[in-house]
């Protein structure tokens, strides 16, 4: 465990605000931020947040939120990343005076030290300048700074090896740690995390609704943004593959507003495959549960056009035979445990799911192939043995990877981490 004289701030552009939470970044500082004050580190979480949310807010004991360049975020509404640049010029100018100011300085008084957790591309530069000004105070001493990795978007922007003097590396995969080894910087694999919540599973009741509305199967799932990173055409000809294979698969999908999703549905047309998008008339389960039903003897692919709260994306996960996670380029692959940690069985590629073992928790497939996908879904149909086996071997691998597990896994590294640093 950390001692009681460490505090901790989390440096991101995104945050809990809907304003600031785009991606999968805003989730990840958010959960690790009440992971950490949750078990008694008092953390601070600094973020481009909400223009018109407090500036300042207190949530539990432990937690505080920060809400920074909200005269910017006032000019720019539509999110987070409307007027970047300036935001990052404005963040990277004045985060490491008020750190130094308010938080490193006091601290570093009152005998505590400061863990800094800055998070991808826009915040490494204001980690430069954190490291410098300390070193211009004469308090290096009294903060650790690291720099985590979650993805490869925006490594040309930055000065890495400036970087990696300034702060220890730190990566959410092999993967990763692979992506910047070949940009000549070493770095920590400290794994991404689930909250401890969605261990619960999904409700047995929820399941047999989704799958009564779904009916005859098998139904797999796709839920994520439309991107060839997410190898939606793999999925789509895997999916005509097993019909000519005599199983009448199906296809539930949720994707976003991207316009590659045009050329999903029309690769699906090109199959012969019927898609059928549906809007239920709201967000609750009895009304997407209807909605499917209506729909399910009509079409091979049900474009669901509506946002899932988390228990129906768990009973959903569930519902199918398997979830079709996989990816051309996966930094970590989130999905997947959260399919684990319900109950369903993830499909994953061979990327960044180092927690993924084929056929033990998972489906992995090696390629591109959509005839390997196929091939793997149809011996989980075929194969009445191997679905139970998955699905019960999914929620212990999950167990590994919650944050307060994350969490651990950080502070055992330490040691090694503040003594690299104070040798500088």
């Amino acid at each position: 465990m950390l001692s009681g004289r460490y505090r901790i701030v989390v440096l991101a552009f995104e945050g809990p605000d809907r304003y600031a939470s785009v991606g999968g970044l805003g989730v990840r500082v958010t959960e690790l931020s009440h992971a950490l004050s949750a078990a008694g580190y008092p953390t601070t979480l600094l973020f481009v947040g909400d223009p018109d949310a407090p500036a300042v807010e207190r949530i539990g004991e432990h937690l505080e939120l920060r809400r920074w360049a909200q005269w910017l975020s006032r000019r720019y509404p539509a999110s987070v990343y409307d007027g970047e640049a300036a935001k990052i010029a404005d963040f990277g100018r004045s985060v490491p005076p008020f750190l130094i100011d308010e938080i490193i300085a006091p601290a570093s008084a009152n005998d505590q030290h400061v863990l800094v957790l800055a998070e991808d591309w826009q915040t490494a530069d204001t980690l430069i300048d954190l490291d410098r000004g300390l070193r211009g105070r004469g308090l290096r001493h009294a903060a650790t700074l690291l720099w985590n990795a979650n993805n490869t978007y925006g490594f040309e922007r930055i000065d890495l090896r400036a970087l990696a003097k300034a702060a220890t590396v730190t990566a959410v995969s092999r993967y990763m740690k692979f992506e910047l080894a070949a940009s000549g910087v070493g770095s920590l694999v400290v794994p991404n995390g689930i909250p401890s919540r969605l261990l619960d599973g999904a409700a047995p009741r929820d399941v047999e609704t989704l799958r009564q509305a779904l009916g005859a199967g098998p139904w797999f799932a796709k839920i994520g943004r439309y991107s060839p990173d997410k190898a939606w055409m793999q999925a789509i000809d895997a999916l005509a593959h097993l019909r000519e294979m005599n199983h009448a698969a199906r296809l539930i999908v949720r994707g976003g507003k991207e316009n590659y999703g045009e050329e999903v549905f029309a690769r699906a047309e090109a199959h012969g495959l019927r898609t059928l998008q549906v809007t239920p008339s709201g967000r609750d389960l009895a009304s997407i549960a209807s909605a499917i039903a209506e729909a399910s003897d009509q079409a091979d692919i049900i474009d669901l056009r509506v946002y899932l709260e988390d228990p129906i994306l768990a009973a959903l996960y569930v519902s199918v035979e398997a979830v079709l996670a996989n990816s051309r380029k996966e930094p970590f692959g989130l999905v997947g445990l959260e399919v684990m940690a319900a109950g369903g069985i993830p499909v994953c590629g061979s990327t960044g799911e180092e927690y993924a073992e084929p056929f033990v928790n998972a489906i992995v497939v090696d390629t591109d192939d959509s005839r390997e996908l196929a091939s793997a879904l149809a011996a989980l149909v075929e194969d009445p043995g191997l679905a139970p086996a998955l699905r019960a071997a999914g929620p212990a691998t999950a167990q590994r990877y919650t944050w307060p597990s994350v969490i651990a896994t950080l502070i055992r590294k330490l040691p090694f981490i503040e003594a690299w640093q104070h040798a500088l």
